[in-house]
This record gives C-alpha cells, sequence and structure tokens, in this order.
C-alpha cells in the first residue's frame, strides 16, 4: 500500500489501513482540508469535481462530493470528465476551486485527488502544505443541518471544452478536413475514449478507429503512452491503413502520437511540434522541465525566442511560463500548456493544434518527425527501499561529477557536451527517476546505466 502527498496532490493505492493507503478515511480528512482551505480563501464556496473512469473513481467520488456538502460548499459534479475539462470549469463556474479525482498515469490500483485553486490551476506548494497540515491537526468544521452544500450535475463540459478548442484562433478545422484524416485512438478505457472521438469528429477527421474507448476503467494495458505499452495501436497502424494514431492517458492531460506505419513519434516530440507550429504563429518563448528534450530549446531558438527549464512538476512549469511570459511549453512526457487556452496540459487543445500542424505541412506524421533534431531520452527508475538514502545519493552524485555543469532546481541535472543525466525524486511514486539524454540511442543507455551503477555503488558503501 502507499500514500504519497505531493504538489501533485494526494495520490494512493486504494485499500489497506488509514494512512497506508488511499482509504474512505484518508479521501474525507483530505477533502475535508482542502474544502476548508478553499473556504478560507475564496468567496466562492463552489468546487468542481470530475473523475477518469478507473474502477474505484465512483467510491472516491461519492466520498469527496459529500464531504463538502458537510462543510457547507455546494458541489459541481462534471461526472465522468478529464483533467483539463475541470480546469476550463473551475473559472466558467465562478467556483473557489475543483477536484480531480484521477491518478493519472499510474496503473489501476491507484487514485487520486489533484486539488485546483479558483483559476483552475493546480495550487502551490505552499498552499498545498498549508492543506496537508489542515489534514495533520483534522483543523475543520462542518455545517449545520440547514447550511449543508449543494450537489449540481453537470454533463456537457467535454461538449463546451471541444467547443472551446475548435474555437482557438490557431486551430484550423478547414485544414483539418482537407486532409481527410484516418485516425486510431487508444483511450486506455478511460474519459478519452468519449472526448477524443468527439473532438477528431468535430475537426472533420475522416475516419475514425476507436481501440480501447469504453469508459470502463478497465485498463487493457500500462495506463502511462509510452512506446512499450501500445503494441496493439502500433500493430494496427504497421497495417497501412491509417494516417495516424493518437493515445492519451487516463485523464486526458497527457498526448503521445504514433506514425503511419506504427513506429512511435515520440511523447518528447509532441510538444516540440505543437510548439513548432505555435511559435511560427506567434513568436516567442518557451518553458519545459529539467527532464524534457533539448530539441524544444533548439526549435526555440529557429524561431527567435528564448527557451527556459523549470523543475518537474506542472505548477513549476506554469509558474515560469508566467514568469517569462511563455507562448507555449509543457513538459515533454506529451503535457502541452497553451496560455491562450490555459495554463493546464490539455491533450485534446494538444491534438487541434497538432493535427493543424500536420495538415498544413502536407507532410506524413513521420516525414514531419524527421524534421526535428534527433534527440533520444533513456527513462530509467530506481525503486526506494528503506536502505536508498535519496538526499545522500544525489549529494554524492554531484560530488563526483563535480567537473560538470550541474543544475540542483529539481534534484541533480549534469550536463555535458551534448548529453545530459537527470536524477529526481518522483512526487507521484516511490521511486527515483533517471532521465539521460543524447544524439545516440546507445549513449543515452549507457549515460543511465553508468549513473545507476554509480548509485548502486552509493548504496552499497552505505550499507557496509
Amino acid at each position: 500500500m502507499a500514500l504519497i502527498k505531493s504538489i501533485s496532490g494526494i495520490r494512493g493505492t486504494i485499500g489497506g489501513k488509514v494512512g497506508e493507503g488511499l482509504s474512505p478515511v484518508d479521501v474525507v480528512k483530505f477533502a475535508s482540508a482542502y474544502g476548508s482551505w478553499v473556504l478560507d480563501h475564496s468567496e466562492n464556496r463552489k468546487i468542481v469535481i470530475g473523475r477518469d473512469a478507473r474502477l474505484s473513481g465512483k467510491m472516491v467520488s461519492n466520498l469527496v462530493a459529500s464531504t463538502l456538502q458537510g462543510l457547507g460548499i455546494d458541489v459541481i459534479d462534471l461526472g465522468l470528465s478529464t483533467t483539463p475539462t475541470v480546469e476550463l470549469a473551475v473559472p466558467m463556474e465562478k467556483a473557489g476551486g475543483g477536484i480531480i479525482l484521477t491518478a493519472s498515469h499510474n496503473p489501476i490500483q491507484w487514485n487520486a485527488l489533484k486539488l485546483l485553486n479558483h483559476q483552475g490551476e493546480f495550487i502551490s506548494a505552499q498552499e498545498g502544505q498549508d492543506i496537508l497540515a489542515r489534514a495533520e491537526s483534522e483543523d475543520f468544521e462542518f455545517a449545520e443541518i440547514r447550511k449543508l452544500g449543494k450537489y449540481i450535475q453537470i454533463n456537457d463540459y467535454m461538449d463546451k471544452h471541444i467547443q472551446h478548442v475548435l474555437n482557438l484562433e490557431l486551430v484550423d478545422v478547414d485544414a483539418i478536413k482537407a486532409r481527410k484524416f484516418k485516425v486510431v485512438v487508444d483511450a486506455v478505457n478511460s474519459t478519452g475514449g468519449i472526448v477524443v472521438p468527439k473532438l477528431l469528429e468535430a475537426l472533420g477527421v475522416e475516419v475514425i478507429e476507436k481501440m480501447f474507448c469504453e469508459p470502463t476503467g478497465d485498463f487493457p494495458h500500462n495506463p502511462e503512452p509510452l512506446p512499450e505499452h501500445l503494441r496493439d495501436i502500433s500493430a494496427k497502424l504497421e497495417k497501412g491503413n491509417f494516417d495516424l494514431g493518437i493515445v492519451v492517458d487516463p485523464d486526458v492531460d497527457r498526448l503521445a502520437f504514433v506514425n503511419e506505419d506504427g513506429s512511435p513519434f515520440g511523447e518528447e516530440y509532441t510538444l516540440v511540434a505543437v510548439a513548432d507550429y505555435v511559435l511560427s504563429k506567434t513568436p516567442g518563448n518557451t518553458v519545459s522541465n529539467l527532464s524534457s528534450t533539448r530539441a524544444l530549446r533548439d526549435i526555440t531558438e529557429k524561431h527567435g525566442g528564448v527557451y527556459h527549464a523549470a523543475a518537474v512538476g506542472e505548477v513549476n512549469v506554469v509558474n515560469q511560463m508566467k514568469a517569462v511570459n511563455a507562448v507555449i511549453g509543457g513538459e515533454g512526457n506529451g503535457g502541452v500548456i497553451y496560455p491562450t487556452s490555459h495554463y493546464g496540459r490539455d491533450a485534446l487543445v494538444g491534438i487541434g493544434l497538432f493535427l493543424t500542424h500536420l495538415a498544413k505541412t502536407g507532410k506524413s506524421i513521420s516525414r514531419l518527425r524527421a524534421t526535428y533534431p534527433g534527440y533520444f531520452i533513456s527513462k530509467n527508475k530506481i525503486e526506494l527501499t528503506p536502505e536508498l538514502n535519496v538526499d545522500k545519493i544525489l549529494s554524492e552524485i554531484k560530488t563526483k561529477y563535480k567537473n560538470h555543469e550541474i543544475n540542483e532546481i529539481d534534484g541533480v541535472k549534469i550536463e555535458f557536451e551534448k548529453e545530459w543525466v537527470h536524477l529526481r525524486k518522483s512526487n507521484t511514486e516511490p521511486i527515483i527517476r533517471i532521465y539521460s539524454e543524447s544524439q545516440s540511442e546507445a549513449t543515452a543507455e549507457h549515460l543511465a546505466q553508468k549513473i545507476i551503477q554509480d548509485i548502486k555503488e552509493i548504496v552499497n558503501s552505505t550499507v557496509i
């Protein structure tokens, strides 16, 4: 069992004892803490909630809604929804905040409460600490019988989200229609299976082949949209009958594409391609996190802009985007943040912008990919165990590579001439992430394995 408290929200596995996983008691406690925080920081006694389709979603949603009502807060329940849909709904409903019930890319046994402020953006680290302190002290007071909150269901917000995408100036529906795209969609049996095909139909995509689009929450494969998890859609595309594949995670804030021959476009290049299009129309600055590809920097500089790096975590990227007035940004995990729309990762906005870009180039998706700088990222992880002292490991790695440029904004990132390695403790899983990048796939993998070996030596010397 696991329970992780971070700037990404309260995330845990379902089942087990109180405090050891995301039990009903923990859900109520953290929902109470968040609700009381909203009441102290907003005059709007309304909170928007929505969930992905995972199996525990309805149970967790009922607990959260009832708890908020018990605090005297009106609950606007979007039901099956997406993370970016809830983000858009919060300011549209003039609510004091929002909760998305999703564990994003985590496997089926996980769920989470992802917390938003009144702008529909993720709360800050300091605000998160305030909420955690309230939960720990149980510093909340429930409403009397005649002051209980109302419960309101609104079921058409995904349609509003689609219309929002269609209204974006840089989304060209006529150009997309003219290309007569044939697309395969893998939505991992979550809410993307509802909204992505509807968006594609509205964009004028000619053929839409659905794979795993029934929102049963029974994930047919690991829900993280990585190439090793996408063999089914790749096999379908290999037959040569479609122009591209579109893959989203359970809460539809991550976006990956598959080429017409079944090869991966690369989730790192989702943001690169969208940024290339946006920068060609609206030149400016860009931001991604430290673990994202150098290719975004190259594309930004090609268009005359300045690239900036941020610590990992959507709220950190958003803060940096605001600070440098970035026109596009996001994360290399397929997360596109387009401020003209809103400050949140949004796969639907990403699809609209990407398909417009692809349509206007006249290229196949694989030929479009070939126009971008060729970098390879090796993504590895080490499971955290009691003997692993993360701070000590990072300190010793920093000392070992002190002759190289080191960035300590988030963990330790070591810069070599044309490569980098980034080590950091995950905010969402009990692991250390080790990402490395090079223009050579073999070199990227070698760098990662070298760092992993360094960590093993540090751990062994500590144990001895």
